[in-house]
């Protein structure tokens, strides 16, 4: 009876974080201008943070830019959200999704958003043709639109330098946790 309450939980979570990760508008076009208009913003307030963000971004072969939606109800915890990989080289975008499962203990909703830095070429077309995959976080966040704080950061980790910051939630959690992105095939 006990999984079966967690199992209903988890669904219920699945399908009100679905919700918060979809993009704005209707048409293809319309949700690609949403993902560039956040794109540009999220970079906006990366190169004002951190300062050196915006040589590395110039660099680099490209990037990809992430908006992401989180519950952890417990022991679950699950998310979703898309982006843009942009190739510097070449000036394509390519419009991507993620989504996340995971395990641990946990109690919040978070809204964050994620910079991928790529140093190599060859991490980045993998990233784009077939998806990344990525597990563990723990992290702390009551963030208010100007008003708190939150602990997140940055990491390199295999030639992608990655950045990330919470746009708002109220979330404490210490999750084993998978990781997937894939390209939209609407959007692209």
């Amino acid at each position: 009876m006990e999984r079966v309450k967690i199992g209903l939980c988890g669904l219920a979570i699945a399908f009100l974080v679905s919700g918060c990760a979809t993009t704005s508008g209707i048409t293809p076009q319309e949700k690609r201008q949403a993902i560039l208009s956040m794109k540009s913003k999220v970079l906006t307030e990366l190169y004002e943070n951190r300062s050196k963000a915006r040589a590395e971004i110039a660099a680099a072969p490209g990037y990809a830019v992430f908006s992401n939606a989180n519950i952890y109800l417990f022991f679950v915890g699950v998310g979703g959200g898309h982006g843009v990989v942009h190739d510097n080289k070449t000036g394509r975008n390519t419009f991507m999704k993620m989504g996340e499962a995971g395990v641990g203990l946990g109690l919040g909703v978070k809204d964050f958003r994620v910079v991928f830095i790529f140093h190599d070429r060859a991490v980045m077309e993998k990233f784009i043709g077939s998806g990344w995959e990525f597990g563990g976080q723990a992290d702390a966040a009551a963030k208010a639109g100007e008003k708190g704080a939150a602990v997140g950061g940055e990491a390199v980790i295999d030639g992608i330098t990655v950045y990330q910051m919470t746009e708002s939630g109220l979330a404490l959690q210490a999750t084993v946790k998978g990781t997937k992105y894939w390209k939209d095939d609407e959007l692209n």
